[in-house]
Order: C-alpha cells, then sequence, then structure tokens
C-alpha cells in the first residue's frame, strides 16, 4: 500500500470512531527516514481515537506499520485536536 493508502486507511479508521467524521483529517510529513502521519480529530473526540489506556491508538499504530513494512517504510502516526 502506497504512501497515500496508509494516510486513507487512517482517515477511514478515524472516521468510523469519531462522532464528527467530517473533522478527521490525515497529513503526512518525511522525518529522517520515517514517515510521520498526523491524525487530527475535533477535540471532543480525541479520546474515542486515543481509546482507553491508549489500546485504540497502538492499534491504529501497528496497522499503519504493518502496512509500510510491506513497501519497507517506517511510520509513526500521531493525534492532534
Amino acid at each position: 500500500m502506497s504512501h497515500d493508502g496508509v494516510e486513507r486507511l487512517l482517515q477511514y479508521l478515524a472516521e468510523g470512531l469519531v462522532d464528527d467524521p467530517g473533522s478527521v483529517s490525515v497529513s503526512s510529513f518525511d522525518d529522517a527516514g520515517t514517515t510521520v502521519y498526523d491524525v487530527r480529530v475535533a477535540e471532543p473526540d480525541m479520546g474515542k481515537v486515543i481509546g482507553r489506556q491508549g489500546r485504540v491508538a497502538d492499534a491504529m499504530r501497528r496497522v499503519a506499520r504493518a502496512v509500510a513494512m510491506k513497501d519497507h517504510r517506517r511510520v509513526q502516526v500521531e493525534f492532534t485536536a
């Protein structure tokens, strides 16, 4: 899956979790050989994408890393409101 494919996947997952899917955006940039994805959601939805004890965020990070490993890429996922 390409660079854009990981963005689309994260967008899809985040939109499915939040109350305001229209506010979800995913952007990316490269930082020293690692692609960093910034998942932005509305402030009230932040808890939904983080999850209890960070479990949802960790799961999204694992999925993104698994997809990126097919292309031998390193990724990092950050969440902001």
